[in-house]
């Protein structure tokens, strides 16, 4: 049956034509591309997995950048300890020289060249950097960059190269110490002690507080009494005043309170040469050292004695911030050292910041004041300030009530620093004979360790080659790799393009005839 309305030979070519047109363009894109899998529509599985191939392929390019970079890194320092090898050879033959009968002038000018050579070696290990690392300073390895790990959930970690630095520094050591309080970057407490009848603004405990004859002088048969105010005590704090001619000073021990502290005070006063106070009674009156005042009671005997207000001192540590009060820390100015600590204990709290490398006063009092702050202790704020050279840490109360504080032994401490590993050329000398065979012992020391140092990084140095190379070769088999999935076979291609297009000519002349068929059906009507 034929029909003027569905012509189905011609649907039939028309589909033809169209799966020909499109196979037709996909091996166009395939020459065009130089690749059969060029989308992700083309192939998801295979696009996914040569995608990622493609970003470790670039991320072990980055990786052999990190390896050329550390390569070199250790390099200079194996050339650098090998240089300093051979130096400290030298130096043992001038040392071994020295072994001799010298005259003074003759040892002199070997000890020149001994100077020289530590000078040279010095500069040789100041020098030894690339890129800011310097393996002959410090203890640190350096870590380098050598592999992607990827596990087979896909996860991935990298992984390292660690070349152990040698320190072969000359620098001499110090020890750890507490910075006196004239040094810079300490802080400090102390305020001064008036002779009024009454305590510190901020209570602190341990205040000294002045009755009776305040003048100068206790009137004979006349007393004058010291009163301490309760509280706690810390090691170290101190009261010191001048009475009778003589300057009396107590410093807390472990383990004091102030009922102790008035015992130790009638004690020194007793036991003084004074003049007109022959026998002082003292008394102490307190139930709880912790929270009642103790008392000294100081009597004039024979005569007018001298009492000095003026010069009261007292420093001290432990008390409370009371209620609308606050308590000003200074951090001294000058040089802050890394390493220096700074201890406060606040509410119950120990805050503790350690100052980092070139700390001012100020970034330390920033450091405690964010310390502080991260406790959330309730009640307290606090502020930064800064006075010249010096920075301030203020600490209020509200007036919700009191908060304990602790500023005992607030001088910062120094840490120890260690001394190089090459920190014993700093005392050599040949300058007499028994220097000379000391210095002897002590350069072969200093060869090993010289030595050492040249085989450590050699061997680390050698360890990055050998990463490096294989990088290299696993960026290439990788992708080798990617090339085989998402590559078109040009030969291939071609072939089939030449095919495709033959039948795209043949699917357009079916068509063509498809078409003219429902003409044929106009002689059915003539």
């Amino acid at each position: 049956m034929s029909s003027i309305l569905t012509n189905n030979s011609s649907m039939v070519a028309l589909e033809t034509l169209r799966n020909i047109n499109r196979n037709l363009e996909t091996v166009q894109n395939e020459i065009s591309t130089g690749k059969k899998v060029a989308s992700a529509k083309d192939n998801a599985s295979i696009w996914a997995i040569s995608t990622v191939m493609s970003t470790d392929v670039e991320s072990f390019k980055q990786i052999g950048d990190s390896l050329n970079k550390g390569n070199a890194t250790v390099g200079v320092a194996r050339a650098a300890s090998e240089q300093i090898t051979g130096l400290l050879q030298d130096m043992k033959e001038l040392i071994v020289d020295a072994q001799q009968d010298l005259n003074d002038s003759d040892r002199a000018k070997i000890q020149e060249d001994v100077a020289a050579i530590r000078s040279t070696i010095t500069n040789i290990v100041n020098g030894a950097q690339m890129n800011g690392q310097n393996l002959l300073k410090g203890t640190d390895a350096l870590k380098v960059l050598a592999s992607l790990d990827r596990d087979t959930a896909g996860d991935v970690k990298p992984a390292f190269i660690s070349v152990n630095r040698v320190d072969l520094s000359t620098a001499a050591g110090t020890d750890a110490e507490a910075k006196a309080t004239d040094d810079a970057g300490y802080i400090s407490t102390e305020t001064e002690v008036t002779t009024e009848d009454t305590a510190k603004e901020d209570g602190a405990a341990g205040t000294i507080t002045v009755t009776g004859d305040t003048d100068g002088t206790i009137d004979q048969d006349s007393t004058t009494t010291l009163t301490i105010k309760g509280g706690q005590i810390a090691v170290g704090d101190k009261w010191a005043f001048s009475v009778g001619g003589a300057d009396i000073e107590v410093v807390a021990e472990e383990g004091d309170t102030t009922v102790t502290i008035a015992g130790k005070i009638r004690s020194a006063i007793d036991d003084a040469t004074t003049t007109n106070l022959g026998a002082t009674t003292g008394g102490v009156d307190a139930d709880d050292p912790l929270t009642e005042d103790s008392t000294i009671i100081i009597t004039a005997t024979g005569g007018d004695a001298t009492f000095d207000t003026s010069t009261i001192e007292t420093t001290y540590s432990k008390g409370v911030i009371e209620a609308e009060g606050s308590v000003v820390i200074d951090i001294v100015g000058g040089t802050v050292s890394e390493g220096d600590t700074f201890t406060v204990n606040v509410g119950g709290e120990e805050i503790t910041y350690t100052a980092a490398d070139g700390d001012t006063q100020a970034e330390v009092a920033a450091g405690l004041k964010s310390r502080i702050d991260a406790a959330e202790i309730e009640g307290l704020s606090t502020e930064v300030g800064e006075d010249g050279d010096n920075a301030t840490l203020t600490l209020t109360a509200s007036d919700a009530g009191s908060i304990d504080v602790n500023l005992g032994a607030l001088a910062s401490t120094n840490v120890a620093v260690a001394g190089g590993g090459l920190a014993a050329l700093s005392t050599l000398s040949v300058s007499t004979a028994a220097e000379a065979t000391t210095a002897l012992g002590t350069i072969d020391d200093l060869l090993d360790k010289a030595i050492s140092a040249a085989t450590t990084f050699g061997s680390g140095q050698k360890q990055i080659e050998g990463q490096n190379e294989f990088v290299q070769n696993l960026v290439d088999s990788m992708t080798s790799g990617i090339g085989s999935m998402v590559d078109a076979d040009i030969e291939a291609a071609s072939a089939k393009l030449q095919a495709l297009q033959v039948q795209q000519q043949l699917g357009v002349q079916a068509l063509s005839i498809a078409n003219s068929a429902p003409q044929t059906l106009l002689s059915l009507f003539r």
